[in-house]
């Protein structure tokens, strides 16, 4: 089975979320499933550094304009890297310009991917063309609309990674997109008299997918559908919520290079070295618990809620660690934060990966109470990692953590705690309950025992994505082409 894997990011080649880690990750842990999975992506300024024996495929004359396709090589993946200077060998990132703003032709750069995808899917390259086309988010949006738009049958399946960002750009570029007139309606690429490039990949593909089951139920909710609900409850059996995974040798604390000293989860003694260096590396004073926020700053994450909630946290005995940047407002109070509360407060602002794996390695709880949360990984490295998550009961945190509940606390498979409501208040009350855990030694080690032994590898994640594949093998795809 060969499928395309359509992606604006990939780690650890270019990042600025989750989606980067699943792209970078899947194709080499679907590689045990026998799936061939190949990554088509940006070739953004210094990407090509990082990669291995880069050759040149082939000129691609796309509606768009032309781009040349080179084939490239990193850590046993293939990769696709669409070569387009005047579109991305650019400053700032691959979203946003040097000065944090949308680069003014979005539109242009990533419509030019998916016509690239559907001219590699329509045989572009004759050693290898795909069984299935993967596109991720609304970068990759306009896939299927493209291949359908050439009456390719070609099976698409689009992945909502957050709805929140619809790709949504003003309806004159329309007639730029070489789609077919009858393509910009209700049921086509239009949203609310706009184009939006996730609408066109939820309308045209054949299969929706999601990170996680429960997001993909929320998503036909209207207060968190994103103006989609209404299509994707029409979508029916279409829309399927599959968990995603970590990269289990990247984060894996019997082996992990970046903590200062490596355990398991019958080794829980060797993970006390690594709290102790967190009280020295953030002045904190020794013997109180501890709890963390590794986050993105932003309001999605629910983070304004922690900053609330400091003085209480730390009147209630905590020590309380943020790791994290983001809007310069959150910046600003998290700062705060730690200047009001020294010794007992420890703020690094800015994202440092070493020091993340090193928090997470020592913390006694880790703080996740995100409004919405599509999946989230940082809860995943927390089990992991044997740090409590604490987590909002919503998308993937509620598929990932086991709340310590009276039943699951009787049955030994609590692995963390679930906000009775997501509030300063509730994150009180949730931190009132780890203090009763943490003075019942033997229910403490249970917990953290179950939570490291909570299969949150990418390797589940692959085998449910194959078996999806897999449905396209013997059956015919469901076109959904307008007349």
């Amino acid at each position: 089975m060969k499928v395309l894997s359509v992606c604006s990011e990939m780690f650890p080649l270019i990042k600025t979320g989750g989606l980067a880690d699943m792209t970078g990750a899947l194709p080499g842990a679907l590689a045990g499933q026998g799936v061939d999975m190949r990554v088509l992506l940006p070739a953004y300024r210094g990407v090509t550094m990082s990669l291995e024996s880069c050759t040149e495929l082939a000129a691609l004359d796309l509606p768009l304009g032309r781009a040349g396709l080179r084939h490239c090589r990193m850590q046993g993946i293939d990769i696709f890297l669409l070569d387009a200077p005047a579109l991305y060998d650019r400053p700032g990132g691959p979203y946003l310009d040097a000065a944090g703003q949308d680069h003014p032709d979005n539109w242009k750069r990533f419509a030019l991917l998916a016509q690239a995808a559907a001219a590699i899917a329509c045989g572009a390259l004759p050693g290898w063309v795909p069984d299935v086309v993967h596109a991720h988010d609304w970068q990759a949006g306009l896939c299927a609309a493209c291949l359908r738009a050439q009456d390719s049958e070609t099976p698409v399946i689009q992945t909502i990674h957050n709805v929140a960002f619809a790709g949504r750009f003003p309806a004159a570029i329309f007639p730029e997109l070489g789609l077919p007139e009858g393509f910009f309606g209700i049921d086509g690429v239009e949203f609310y008299g706009d184009v939006s490039f996730l609408k066109a990949g939820l309308a045209f593909s054949d299969l929706v997918t999601t990170v996680s089951p429960t997001y993909a139920e929320e998503l036909t909710r209207p207060a968190l559908g994103g103006g989609f609900d209404g299509l994707l409850r029409a979508r029916g059996a279409d829309l399927v919520g599959i968990l995603n995974g970590l990269d289990s040798e990247e984060w894996n604390p019997e082996t992990d290079p970046l903590i200062i000293r490596q355990y398991t989860a019958s080794r829980l003694g060797q993970r006390q070295v690594n709290r102790n260096s967190l009280y020295t590396a953030f002045a904190l004073e020794d013997g109180r618990p501890l709890v963390a926020m590794v986050s993105r700053l932003t309001d999605q994450k629910g983070v304004d809620l922690v900053f609330d909630a400091a003085g209480e946290i730390i009147g209630r005995g905590f020590n309380l660690i943020i790791l994290g940047a983001g809007d310069e407002a959150h910046e600003t109070r998290a700062l705060a934060v730690g200047s009001a509360h020294p010794g007992r407060a420890g703020v690094h602002v800015g994202y440092d990966e070493a020091l993340a794996h090193r928090i997470q390695a020592g913390t006694d709880a880790l703080l996740v109470p995100s409004r919405f949360e599509p999946c989230g990984l940082t809860q995943m490295c927390a089990l992991r990692y044997g740090a409590l998550p604490i987590v909002a009961p919503t998308g993937g945190l509620v598929d990932s953590v086991i709340d310590a509940s009276p039943m699951a606390l009787a049955q030994n498979v609590a692995t963390g705690l679930h906000l009775r409501e997501v509030s300063a208040a509730g994150i009180l009350f949730a931190l009132d309950r780890l203090t009763a855990i943490l003075a019942n030694p033997p229910c403490h080690q249970q917990m953290i025992r179950n939570a490291m032994k909570t299969d949150v590898s990418l390797g589940r994640t692959a085998a449910e994505y194959a078996a999806l594949y897999a449905r396209f093998r013997q059956s015919e795809p469901r076109v959904r082409a307008l007349a």
